[in-house]
């Protein structure tokens, strides 16, 4: 039983009844799609939401390299049109309208599509749906690429929502999206990925089933490390043959089925991987309040909120964590009520540990934070293993993505 994720609390909500769903997930044993129940609508889920992309220095280079390719390989240029689907605050965008490319994005949580408007993105307040695909098409307003990071596993009604985007891409036109590899999910066993604004988890086997159902061609695939693992797609119109399937969809096709990934044993292990990965951090924690240690967290991401309601720790054993994002700042985390609290927090009560809740920011966070090995703190990684590391083991890789950036280490 968990809350949602993102339902972060306000103060005077902490003496208040919560929601707890059921947190559950499935496997179709034909298509092979990772699927949740719904329990809450996604206008519940995304009315207040509280993750802003803009907040993660890794995740904007990203987004920045993703655009610069983009825009090189497709061609694009100020005839073209780019829309993204779940455009958030315009952290991507805004690298087209940089290079005068006219773009749209469509973002349904008004209070981050509010500050996308601010900075000069055009944004739909909606969901994104077949009925929107058919009033684009309507209105001539097909883009040439449809951008959609990690936002096809938050869609409910996943066919719905892919026959749309085959009715808003031009003829010629390509989609790119993103999400979490279900092969690193299992294999490094992040089950903290699952929650209740994430419906669906996919292999490359089922997303392109799905695609080819609604006439789109998967011609293409790559392999990122974002999210601790992920794909991006490349799709096109199945009657525009301008555009071949690659060998590294025949590749990735064939490597699933030789891991095991088309047979219901391969998922089926992964539930007493994750009650390990339990039982080693309470260990840990119980030992460290043993011991008279301090331990704080770092980040309030959603995949933390499944982490520590599932293995059950609250104040008890983590006193408090910390965010850059303000949005989040000053809220408690739902189900554990632990206190949200500025990047500064950590220096000021210099803690023994400190427990990296967004693992796959781990090099990003241990560089800019640094500093907490001068009073001899270490960091605590869950996933996929439990470590306590007491020195920056990437710290060179990490300070180029930083100086990458622009941002000083």
């Amino acid at each position: 039983m968990s809350p949602l994720s993102n339902a972060y609390l306000k103060p005077e909500q902490c003496q208040q009844m919560e929601r707890f769903y059921p947190l559950q997930v499935f496997v179709c044993e034909e298509c092979w799609l990772v699927q949740l129940d719904q329990f809450e609508s996604p206008e519940q889920i995304f009315n207040d939401y509280a993750y802003f992309s803009s907040y993660s220095t890794s995740w904007l280079q990203h987004a920045a390299d993703y655009c610069e390719m983009a825009i090189r390989r497709f061609g694009l240029n100020s005839e073209s049109r780019v829309m993204e689907i779940a455009s958030n605050d315009g952290y991507l965008l805004k690298n087209f309208v940089a290079a005068g490319i006219p773009v749209l994005g469509v973002e349904p949580a008004a209070n981050v599509a509010e500050s996308a408007v601010k900075a000069g993105i055009p944004t739909l307040v909606r969901f994104f749906d077949t009925g929107l695909g058919q009033e684009l098409a309507a209105e001539e307003l097909q883009a040439d690429l449809i951008v959609g990071n990690n936002v096809l596993a938050h869609v409910p009604n996943l066919n719905d929502f892919v026959a749309g985007t085959k009715l808003a891409l031009k003829p010629g036109g390509v989609i790119t999206m993103e999400f979490p590899h279900v092969v690193c999910m299992i294999e490094e066993r992040q089950f903290d990925t699952i929650y209740h604004e994430h419906f669906s988890y996919f292999s490359f086997t089922t997303v392109e089933r799905v695609f080819a159902h609604h006439g789109l061609t998967l011609f293409d695939v790559e392999e990122q490390s974002t999210h601790g693992g992920s794909l991006r797609i490349y799709a096109r119109h199945t009657e525009n043959q301008a555009l071949e399937v690659g060998k590294r969809v025949h590749e990735l096709r064939a490597r699933e089925e030789r891991l095991g990934f088309t047979t219901l044993a391969r998922y089926v292990d992964f539930a007493s991987d994750v009650q390990r990965i339990k039982s080693n951090l309470l260990l840990f924690l119980i030992q460290a309040r043993r011991d008279g240690k301090t331990v704080v967290g770092y980040g309030a991401p959603a995949k933390g909120n499944t982490l520590l309601n599932y293995c059950g720790v609250g104040r008890d054993f983590i006193e408090y964590t910390v965010d850059r994002n303000p949005h989040k700042q000053g809220h408690y985390l739902p189900g554990t009520h632990i206190p949200v609290y500025p990047p500064e927090m950590i220096q000021a009560t210099k803690p023994d540990y400190v427990l990296i809740l967004p693992w796959n920011l781990k090099d990003e966070i241990m560089c800019s934070e640094a500093y907490i090995l001068e009073w001899g703190g270490r960091f605590v990684v869950p996933i996929p293993a439990l470590e306590v590391l007491s020195r920056v083991v990437n710290l060179q890789a990490a300070a180029v993505e930083y100086q990458r950036a622009g941002v000083a280490s």
